[in-house]
């Protein structure tokens, strides 16, 4: 679609009582200014009365917003109306272009968003409605990155206060993480209580937790040893901290196993139904999950946070979203390359950990790192390597319809891995 195709460019800043709203027409001309309140009765009024104000073509209205999504965005796209998304370093920029004097308010973002999609309509990404599977699936895996992020935080804390006075359980769960030392320190929240338990009450807390790399009797040998020596009132103290821990982390980790079932059914769903007829082409979901190194989560983040780069192939695109795509900063005869940190980072960290799985599973990404890291190279500038090509496999993938085969792929020797780097 050519710039003359839109009659109208509006430009909306986007709040979270009212949006301010800027409508130019082509000749930058200001046709209507007006205060949106975040209501569902008000939004539709306004979709309305944009379609009305462009004689009932939504088609030649474009809308501009730094946010790609919410109520706003969801019903302008169901009316029709084109909508574009600019990152808020851009308008920033853009804004420079009206005042140099760094003055900002709600009407001259407006209007600055409305000019520029005016102006520089391809420096805007045109937001497309998405699948709402995977709109489920983007909301449940921010959740699942942020019990595991709250869950870190608590067993930090449970392990601290171990360390002040209590450290024998350590031996055997240094992270504190583990659901079998929580039930032992609800049984015994202090060294006293802990050489009171008895071997066979040990054996079968080990037991309903499923533990086997350690006895009964090992644990209550280290349990048995003389504790550390702290002021008067220690003890109580971090024994009362930690029983007001427990609960909490007991219920993180059944809200984080609850979401991971949820992520799987609908991954499942995602990967459609099974069909017992002719064979089809796998799906994007069956593709993604047969590559080495990559599980549930990091399947679920690839296709919530990359879903759009992913549909289309593009891989130049998913590069830069995730930060794999290093920034080249060129002057005369100087030239710096460094490390991309304006992209995803929920992208990014899943990436990390797809890279961090691969080295362990696959040969070839394994002796990639290896010569990355013979060369000099740090571990995270390695780990980009290799992701940086396990994102191009998975593209071809992709693009041809195939999953992964570890046959049609060979290690590379060192003078291969060389001509690679």
């Amino acid at each position: 679609m050519t710039e003359s195709a839109y009659s109208f460019y509006v430009g909306i800043d986007w709040a979270t009582a009212a949006h301010q709203v800027t409508v130019l027409d082509p000749a930058r001309r200001l046709i209507a200014e007006r205060s949106v309140p975040h209501t569902g009765e008000a939004l539709a009024e306004f979709a309305t009365w944009l379609t009305t104000l462009a004689d009932g073509a939504p088609s030649g209205v474009a809308v501009a917003i730094e946010v790609p999504r919410g109520a706003v965005v969801d019903t302008l796209l169901e009316r029709g109306i084109a909508v574009f998304a600019l990152n808020p370093k851009q308008l920033d920029r853009f804004r420079d272009r009206h005042t140099v004097a760094g003055a900002k308010d709600d009407r001259r973002d407006a209007f600055v968003l409305a000019d520029a999609l005016r102006t520089d309509r391809p420096a805007f990404r045109q937001v497309q409605a998405e699948d709402p599977l995977v709109i489920q699936l983007r909301d449940l895996s921010r959740l699942d990155a942020d019990l595991l992020q709250d869950l870190t935080r608590r067993c930090n804390r449970l392990r601290e206060q171990l360390l002040r006075f209590f450290p024998q359980p350590l031996a055997f769960c240094p992270a504190a993480d583990e659901p079998w030392l929580w039930a032992l320190l609800t049984l015994a929240p202090s060294p006293t209580a802990a050489r009171r338990l008895t071997r066979a009450k040990l054996e079968k807390l080990l037991r309903a937790c499923q533990i086997r790399r350690f006895t009964g009797d090992a644990l209550r040998a280290a349990l048995q040893t003389p504790a550390l020596h702290v002021a008067p009132g220690t003890a109580e103290a971090a024994s009362a901290h930690i029983t007001l821990l427990l609960p909490h982390l007991r219920l993180l980790n059944t809200q984080r196993k609850t979401c991971a079932r949820q992520l799987e059914e609908l991954l499942t769903r995602l990967h459609g139904p099974d069909n017992a007829g002719p064979p089809e082409p796998p799906s994007d979901v069956a593709i993604i999950r047969s590559a080495p190194g990559i599980g549930r989560g990091i399947a679920a983040a690839l296709l919530a946070e990359g879903g759009r780069p992913l549909a289309e192939r593009d891989l130049f695109s998913l590069r830069a979203h995730a930060g794999i795509a290093p920034v080249t900063q060129q002057s005369g005869k100087r030239i710096v390359v460094r490390m991309r940190f304006g992209c995803n980072g929920r992208l990014r960290n899943a990436l990390y950990h797809w890279g961090r799985g691969a080295i362990q599973l696959d040969p070839r990404a394994r002796t990639h790192y290896q010569h990355l890291r013979s060369c000099g190279h740090s571990h995270g500038r390695a780990l980009r390597g290799v992701v940086d090509r396990l994102l191009a496999m998975l593209i071809a993938m992709l693009r041809a319809g195939t999953c992964y085969d570890p046959q049609r792929r060979q290690v590379a020797t060192p003078d291969v891995a060389e001509q690679m780097a």
